[in-house]
C-alpha cells in the first residue's frame, strides 16, 4: 500500500501505517478542492448524548497580530455550547501570539479570559511567544506577565509547574475528570529541555492512574512522521533544533522523536499527544505502540495559513462511552464543519490500568 497516499489511505479505511513517509500525492489545489467540498453549513452533531468534548485550539497568531474577532468568536462560541456539548477543557498548543509583543498579548488575555470561571483551560508557548519578535532566540517570553501563575493556582485543575521554575507558566500539569474518567494533561515548552521531559516523567509515573495528554507546540510532521532531527535534519522544516534557541542552550532541545522515547513511549497511561506549528496542510496522524503495547494517537492540527488568520478554525474532540474520541474541526466563524478524512475521524482509545 506504499503508493497509495495518505488520502487515499483514509478514504480507504484502511490504518495509516505507523511512522510511515508516504508522500504527499495530491497537490495543494486538489487537497483545497477536496476540503472545500467537504465543508458542510453548521455545527457537528453530538455523536452521544452522555459524551464530552476536549476543544483544541492551535495557533491563534495571525489572530493577534490582525484578526482578533477570529479568536474572540472562538472562545465565545466555546462558552456558549459549553453545556450543549459537555465542554470539559480547552487546549491551546502554542505560538499564541505571532510577536511576542504587548499589543497581541492584550488580545490573547481578552480572548482566553472569556473562558474564565466556565471552562478550564491549558496553555503552551510555540516559538513565535519567545524573544524579541516572536523570533525564537532564547527562552524569554512574556507568557508569564499575562498569563501569571496567581491565576492558574487557584484553579482546581491546576496541578504545578516543572520543578526548577516553580513561579513560571511555561511547564504545567493539571488535573481533570469527565464522564468517569480521570485525566492528566502535561504542557510542554518549545523544543523542551533535557530536564523539562526529566520533570514531566516523574509527573506521568506519579499520576500513572490517569490518562495522560500530552501538549507540546511542535511534535508531529505534516507528512506522518514524527520531527526528528537526527534522522531527517533540515528536511523536516522548522524542527526546534534548527531555532536559535537551540544554539543558545548548547542544543538542550527535543523535538518529536526525543519526546516519544524519552517520554510518551515509557508510560503506559498516554492516550494522547496534540502539536500545532506545522504548516503545509498543518494536519498530520501517526499511531505507534508502546513496549507494553498500547497504541498513543498523536496528532498535528494547525490552521493559521487559512484565510483570515485561520478561519475561526478549531477541534472538536467528543470522548463517547465506547472508549472511542470522535474529532471534527469547526469554525464558528463560518458556521461551517469540515468532514473532509483529515478534518473528520474517529480514533479508539487503549484503556488505561
Amino acid at each position: 500500500m506504499s503508493h497509495l497516499s495518505r488520502r487515499q489511505l483514509l478514504k480507504s479505511g484502511l490504518a495509516l501505517p505507523v511512522l510511515s513517509s508516504l508522500p504527499m500525492a495530491m497537490t495543494s489545489s486538489a487537497m483545497a478542492a477536496e476540503d472545500d467540498a467537504a465543508k458542510k453549513s453548521g455545527v457537528p452533531a453530538r455523536v452521544e448524548k452522555d459524551s464530552f468534548t476536549i476543544a483544541v485550539l492551535p495557533d491563534t497568531q495571525m489572530y493577534c497580530q490582525k484578526v482578533p474577532e477570529g479568536f474572540y468568536a472562538q472562545t465565545k462560541w466555546l462558552v456558549e455550547n459549553k453545556d450543549a456539548r459537555n465542554i470539559s477543557a480547552v487546549l491551546h498548543l502554542g505560538d499564541i501570539t505571532n510577536r511576542n509583543t504587548p499589543e497581541q498579548w492584550d488580545v490573547a488575555v481578552k480572548a482566553m479570559s472569556q473562558l474564565d470561571g466556565h471552562i478550564p483551560y491549558f496553555m503552551v508557548p510555540g516559538n513565535h511567544d519567545y524573544s524579541d519578535g516572536g523570533s525564537a532566540k532564547d527562552r524569554t517570553t512574556n507568557l508569564n506577565q499575562y498569563f501569571p501563575l496567581a491565576k492558574f493556582q487557584s484553579q482546581s485543575t491546576f496541578g504545578g509547574t516543572y520543578d526548577k521554575e516553580a513561579d513560571r507558566m511555561e511547564n504545567t500539569y493539571h488535573l481533570f475528570s469527565s464522564g468517569g474518567r480521570d485525566f492528566v494533561v502535561i504542557g510542554l515548552e518549545f523544543g523542551p529541555r533535557a530536564d523539562v521531559v526529566r520533570w514531566a516523567n516523574e509527573i506521568a509515573e506519579k499520576y500513572s492512574d490517569r490518562e495522560a495528554i500530552l501538549i507540546t507546540h511542535a511534535y508531529i510532521y505534516y507528512d506522518e512522521t514524527r520531527y526528528d532531527w537526527k534522522k531527517y535534519g533540515t528536511k523536516q522544516n522548522w524542527n526546534p533544533h534548527s531555532y536559535g534557541v537551540a544554539k543558545a542552550t548548547a542544543d538542550d532541545v527535543s523535538d518529536g522523536e526525543e519526546l516519544w522515547n524519552n517520554l510518551v513511549s515509557k508510560h503506559e497511561n498516554f492516550i494522547l499527544t496534540l502539536n500545532g506549528h506545522v504548516l503545509n496542510d498543518g494536519l498530520g496522524r501517526v499511531t505507534s505502540t508502546t513496549p507494553g503495547g498500547r497504541d498513543v494517537h498523536q496528532m498535528l492540527v494547525n490552521f493559521q495559513m487559512k484565510p483570515n488568520g485561520g478561519d475561526g478554525w478549531l477541534r472538536l474532540m467528543e470522548f463517547t462511552s465506547d472508549n472511542k474520541v470522535h474529532i471534527v474541526d469547526y469554525s464558528p466563524t463560518l458556521d461551517l464543519t469540515n468532514t473532509s478524512p483529515q478534518n473528520q475521524f474517529v480514533i479508539d482509545l487503549a484503556k488505561v490500568g
